[in-house]
């Protein structure tokens, strides 16, 4: 089983949220899978750089657009990063498209949401070596929820692969699956709003480095 536990103090080293985009409309894209135009709240394929989310370069990592897509690299061990569109929702039905791109397969990756400020959010999360877990950002302290450990799952596509992830902030009902098949529902009551996001990060080996594409964000 693999553990989630990273320094706390890492996940804040690259990134603060963009909030160039206040509105509820993104880059240019079609909506993946199970969605329908009028329950789109936010979607964005990252075929425009202006859409709103993070464009940095430092020797700790990376989070811009790159050959319509969105790339989250991280150069630091044990390290998480992510960006975030700048913009504020409930209840809401997320999915992204995300391929390893280079690094290792002990990796994780996936999507945020409710995300009030850097040390308060939800996350969502897998790995190219078949792992998965949900959990949140409270007070600064990072855990799991309903688990200790990632536990692993065959639907997740293992090594260079893309995999279609979905997750659901529903009330106090957090929902992964991957690839169309349910991994994991957790309850919590902490956040009940705020804004969504990708996350890449690291274990002991840097290089992570993932592409995300699709991503949209629907009304449940």
């Amino acid at each position: 089983m693999k553990r989630f536990t990273r320094p706390v103090l890492a996940l804040i080293l690259l990134l603060l949220s963009s909030l160039a985009c206040q509105t509820l409309s993104g880059g240019g894209g079609s909506s993946t899978g199970g969605t329908t135009n009028s329950n789109i709240l936010f979607q964005d394929d990252f075929s425009d750089p202006g859409s709103g989310w993070d464009s940095v370069r430092t020797d700790d990592g990376v989070t811009d657009y790159e050959n319509d897509a969105y790339r989250i690299f991280v150069n630091t061990d044990n390290m998480d990063v992510w960006a975030n569109p700048g913009l504020s929702f409930t209840d809401v039905h997320i999915e992204v498209d995300a391929t390893k791109a280079g690094g290792p397969d002990d990796n994780d990756f996936g999507v945020i949401c409710r995300y009030e400020d850097v040390d308060n959010f939800y996350f969502f999360i897998i790995s190219s070596d078949g792992f998965y877990g949900i959990g949140k950002v409270s007070g600064g302290e990072q855990n799991l929820i309903g688990a200790d450990s990632m536990d692993t799952s065959d639907a997740i596509r293992q090594g260079n692969a893309t995999n279609h992830i979905t997750a659901e902030c529903v009330g106090s009902t957090l929902s992964l699956s991957v690839n169309g098949t349910h991994l994991q529902t957790v309850e919590d009551t902490d956040f009940a709003s705020g804004d969504v996001g990708l996350l890449a990060g690291t274990y002991d080996e840097p290089g992570t480095d993932i592409l995300f594409d699709n991503f949209v964000v629907t009304a449940p």
